[in-house]
């Protein structure tokens, strides 16, 4: 079996005055603060998070 597969994820723009969803899902996908990244597995349950708010964050 071969190892899990992971994706970075990078903020870069704040969440300041967007969707309370889309805050949320920044915080589900584990990022904080400007230029914060957070290694994730790469499932279609985080793809579609990343998706949602792709004009916040950038896939590294």
């Amino acid at each position: 079996m071969s190892a899990q597969q992971t994706i970075k994820v990078q903020l870069v723009r704040s969440p300041i005055g967007t969707k309370e969803s889309h805050r949320a899902t920044v915080r589900g996908l584990g990022l904080r603060k400007l230029n914060s990244v957070s290694e994730l597995q790469d499932t279609p349950e985080v793809r579609g998070m990343i998706n949602k708010i792709a004009y916040l964050v950038k896939v590294l």
